[in-house]
């Protein structure tokens, strides 16, 4: 972990934590901050059964809204589909009300840099907003996934995941680099979403053109095992078409922030939603 931040986000010893929304990241996330909270807390208003049953295993503590978790936390992790960020922190706003202290705020979503910064707008206080980007799977246990932190409260979130199944590193310098973690996120999906799904571009234009069996012939004399990439490709997204296609929507506008082409991930998100329409 870097050295401290220039102006460290204070919180209690055992801090209240709340996690918006336990998916099975979020899950994982709310259990791994157990150790270090005093307190896990969701918000059960119009989840799902499934959610409320991943809450359950990992021994989170219900609350009725996010407005009564806004009101308790003193930590807000926001871990939810790419496109519900916004919306996400908007509620986490309006239950901010009222309230003369401000809760370190963990924007965990592969969202774009430019997201990130306006939702620290949205929220009023850029000092207690928290880039994060998870790489790799929902932790357990350790050595599977880092969570990369950047901007105000870095160093402090870190912590909290100190002794745990996630490995949290502070990116950059601690106090300034609001949205690093999320670009450097956004270059990694690049690989691990946008070049995967080339094999769905590959199998539609071929199937388009008639000529499926051809290229099939000409793969495999090129040694190329196409059918063992296409089954990857399809086994990685099932059932996560629709959400990846959202991140693929914020990686591109990471890129096209950044002055490079961001066709690629345009390319990739349009393929995982018709993926998602298709049912897979």
């Amino acid at each position: 972990m870097s050295s401290p931040s220039a102006q460290p986000v204070s919180l209690p010893a055992r801090p209240v934590v709340g996690v918006l929304h336990p998916g099975a990241m979020g899950a994982a996330l709310g259990s791994a901050l157990k150790a270090r909270a005093g307190a896990v807390i969701w918000a059960d208003a119009g989840r799902s059964h499934a959610t409320a049953k991943r809450a359950e295993l990992a021994d989170l503590q219900a609350v009725p809204t996010v407005a009564d978790l806004a009101a308790r936390a003193d930590v807000i992790v926001s871990i939810c589909p790419p496109h519900a960020a916004r919306e996400v922190a908007g509620l986490v706003g309006a239950g901010l009300a009222g309230r003369t202290d401000r809760p370190l705020y963990v924007e965990a979503n592969a969202v774009s840099p430019d997201t990130v910064r306006g939702i620290a707008t949205l929220l009023g206080d850029r000092a207690t907003v928290c880039d994060g980007a998870v790489i790799g799977p929902p932790a357990w246990t350790a050595g599977t996934t880092t969570l990369w932190l950047s901007g105000p409260g870095a160093d402090t979130a870190a912590t909290l995941f100190e002794p745990g199944p996630f490995d949290a590193r502070v990116l950059g310098t601690a106090g300034t680099d609001l949205g690093a973690a999320s670009g450097l996120k956004a270059c990694f999906a690049l690989q691990s979403k946008a070049a995967p799904v080339l094999w769905l571009a590959l199998e539609e234009a071929a199937a388009a053109f008639g000529v499926t069996g051809a290229l099939h012939a000409e793969l495999d004399r090129a040694g190329v095992d196409h059918a063992a990439a296409l089954a990857r490709a399809r086994e990685r997204m099932a059932g996560k078409a629709w959400r990846w296609a959202g991140e693929m929507d914020e990686a591109a506008d990471a890129f096209a922030a950044a002055g490079v082409p961001d066709g690629f991930s345009r390319a990739a998100a349009e393929l995982y939603r018709r993926a998602a329409g298709a049912g897979g």
